[in-house]
Formats: C-alpha cells, sequence, structure tokens
C-alpha cells in the first residue's frame, strides 16, 4: 500500500482526535440535535466502525460492513475514541509496502439486501475515508447547532471542494 494513502487517512482520522480534543465530554456525548438525536460520539464510532470492518475481514477477504460492533463505549468515552482512532492509525501504517493488488470481498446492503462486491484495499480504504469526511460534515452542523465554534481546517469538506467555498469548524 502506499505510504500518501496511509499520510492522508490518517490525518484525517488526527482531524477527529483534534476534534475530541477541541469539545468537553457534554458536547461529545449530546443528542440534543434533531432530526436524528445523534451524538457527535455516534458519528466518531460509525465511522471508525467502518474502519473496524475493514481490518477485521482482511485475514479472511470478506470486509461485512454490514457487521459493524457498534461499540457504544466510543460513542459515550472520547479517550476511548481516540485510543480506538489510534489503533487504527498503527494499523493502517503497518500496511505501508505491503502488496495490495489483489481483490478483497466487501459486503455492504445498499438498500435491497446484501451484496458482495470486488474492492482492493486501497479502494475500500479510500471509501472508508470519505465515509467519516461526510459524517465529519453531519458533526458540523450538529456543532453549529451546539453553538460551540473551534477550527479545524477543512473539517468535514470533500478535499475536491475549493478552498474559498472552505469556511472549516
Amino acid at each position: 500500500m502506499r505510504k500518501e494513502i496511509v499520510r492522508t487517512i490518517n490525518n484525517n482520522l488526527g482531524n477527529a482526535i483534534s476534534l475530541i480534543d477541541s469539545i468537553s465530554p457534554e458536547t461529545y456525548t449530546d443528542t440534543s440535535i434533531g432530526p436524528y438525536y445523534s451524538s457527535i460520539g455516534s458519528h466518531i464510532r460509525h465511522a471508525l466502525d467502518f474502519f473496524d470492518c475493514i481490518i477485521e475481514g482482511l485475514q479472511s477477504n470478506n470486509i461485512d460492513l454490514t457487521a459493524r460492533k457498534r461499540d457504544e463505549v466510543i460513542s459515550t468515552n472520547p479517550v476511548a475514541a481516540k485510543e480506538k482512532i489510534n489503533a487504527i492509525q498503527t494499523q493502517l501504517v503497518s500496511f505501508i509496502g505491503v502488496n495490495t493488488d489483489y481483490l478483497l470481498k466487501v459486503t455492504d446492503n445498499l438498500g435491497e439486501g446484501k451484496e458482495t462486491i470486488m474492492y482492493t484495499l486501497e479502494s475500500i480504504l479510500a471509501q472508508a475515508n470519505t465515509h467519516a469526511t461526510h459524517h465529519y460534515a453531519i458533526i458540523s452542523y450538529m456543532m453549529q447547532s451546539l453553538n460551540v465554534e473551534i477550527e479545524i481546517p477543512g473539517f468535514g469538506y470533500n478535499p475536491s471542494t475549493p478552498v474559498p467555498k472552505r469556511e472549516g469548524i
């Protein structure tokens, strides 16, 4: 696997650590924002679940994105979330230089039941990174509703979003 991909994903995951370090545990677990009444922590947990499924499924060549652990400790404990992020980052670093030119079976529910699609490790990790960014965008809306202002440049923005349109949170 190319180190540039790992570096980019780990930087994006590092943004979640920056967020966690910038907010209170009460803000992390606040469920007062509709329409879903989920917490920032639950969005962080959900994004990490995606990476966890990838790592867990590598040995068997059967990555099942519907088999998420949904560890509520990560949703409610910012320290546990940061530990999980660090563990995922360490695992991703271990992939650098490893041959990833083979196909993996990835199962997900696309809305009409489970489907299995072939991916490379780099492509499923790129999708996981984009998925995390999507949830960061939701978190940005939640932060605005909670009147919590912090600045993490580019947080919640797809890298293809023109820089003049980015404001960060």
